[in-house]
C-alpha cells in the first residue's frame, strides 16, 4: 500500500512523499445521468472527522499540466486542494495526505465550513476526503520547525539534535538520540505545544 503527503503551495502532485496513514471504508457518491450534483457538505462521525466523496467531473489540473501517472481523478484532487491551501485558506491548513490504494485524501486543518465546502468541491468523482481538526496551521508549524532546526549544533554536549521536520497532522516531530534529556530543553526553549520530541538513529551514508 502506498502513502504520501502534499505540502501547501504545491500545485503539482509531484510533492507527494511518503506518510503513513489511514483511510476507512469508503462511501459512494453518485451522480445520474451525467449530470453534475452539488458537493454535499461533509459528513461527521463519531469521533469528530468528516469526510464526503466528491462528484465533479474530471479535467486538466489546475497548473495545466496532464499525462503520466499523476493524470488522475486523485492526483488532479490533490492538486486542486493544494491550490486551495496555499492561496485563500491558508490561515487554516495544516496538512495533507494521499491514500493511493483508496482512492482518497487526508485533509488536516483548523475547523473552517468555508475550507470543508471548498475541499469537497474540488474532488473529482469518486475520491473521498477526510478532514481532520487541528489547532494550527502549516504557516506557524513550519515557522516553529525552522526556529527549532535554525542550529542544529546548538545542543551538543546535552543531546544530538537529529531530525526536525513538519508533521502533516499538526506538530513538528524533534528526532534527538536521547528524548529524556532533551523534552524538557526544547520545551522550555519553545514551548510544549505541537512538538513530539522522539528516539531516532543517526543518519548514515552507505
Amino acid at each position: 500500500m502506498k502513502y504520501g503527503t502534499l505540502a501547501a503551495g504545491a500545485a503539482s502532485a509531484a510533492a507527494v512523499v511518503a506518510l503513513a496513514v489511514w483511510v476507512d471504508a469508503t462511501r459512494e457518491g453518485q451522480s445520474g445521468g451525467g449530470v453534475r450534483v452539488a458537493p454535499r457538505d461533509p459528513a461527521p462521525s463519531a469521533d469528530g472527522l468528516r469526510e464526503c466523496v466528491g462528484v465533479g467531473p474530471g479535467g486538466a489540473a489546475p497548473d495545466g499540466g496532464g499525462g503520466g501517472s499523476e493524470d488522475t481523478p486523485l492526483y488532479r484532487t490533490l492538486a486542486r486542494i493544494g491550490e486551495l491551501a496555499a492561496g485563500r485558506h491558508a490561515d487554516v491548513y495544516t496538512g495533507l495526505a494521499v491514500d493511493e490504494d483508496r482512492n482518497a485524501a487526508d485533509v488536516w486543518r483548523i475547523p473552517s465550513a468555508a475550507f470543508d465546502t471548498a475541499v469537497c468541491g474540488a474532488a473529482e468523482k469518486g475520491v473521498r476526503v477526510r478532514l481532520h481538526t487541528t489547532d494550527t496551521n502549516r504557516t506557524e508549524l513550519d515557522a516553529l520547525a525552522g526556529r527549532i532546526g535554525a542550529d542544529m549544533s546548538r545542543w551538543d554536549g546535552a543531546f544530538q539534535l537529529r531530525e526536525v521536520g513538519v508533521d502533516e497532522r499538526g506538530y513538528v516531530r524533534v528526532g534527538v538520540d536521547d528524548p529524556d534529556t532533551a523534552r524538557p530543553l526544547i520545551e522550555d526553549e519553545f514551548g510544549a505545544g505541537h512538538i513530539r520530541v522522539e528516539h531516532v538513529e543517526q543518519a548514515r551514508l552507505d
